[in-house]
């Protein structure tokens, strides 16, 4: 269990994707560039296998952990971490009801 405050400590913010892209020389990862509202921020994904045309992720809205730690995979920085419902071990992509503005934040 964590405490309200702990959970307040996150930063979900709805992100549109720019542009989405396989991360060269591996099976799962995909390099995603969101607009944040004014801000762009890039995150490595694994992914790849249920998306196998990350292009057709462009234009998309999703929320995102933004205030994490940046990290490195496979020589790419991570920015941040896309959130996923997991489907008997398959990510499906959550989106806002309607259209929101990038950068809106998650409550």
């Amino acid at each position: 269990m964590i405490t309200l405050e702990d959970f307040k400590k996150l930063d979900i913010r709805i992100g549109r994707v720019v542009s989405a892209e396989r991360v060269p020389d591996t099976d799962k990862l995909v390099k995603l560039v969101f607009d944040v509202g004014g801000e762009e921020r890039q995150i490595i994904a694994g992914i790849a296998a249920s998306f196998p045309d990350p292009g057709s992720l462009v234009g998309k809205e999703m929320p995102l952990v933004v205030n994490l730690e940046p990290r490195r995979f496979k020589g790419h920085e991570s920015q941040g971490m896309l959130l996923a419902a997991d489907a008997d071990g398959e990510p499906v992509l959550l989106h806002p009801e309607r259209e929101v503005s990038p950068g809106a934040a998650v409550r």
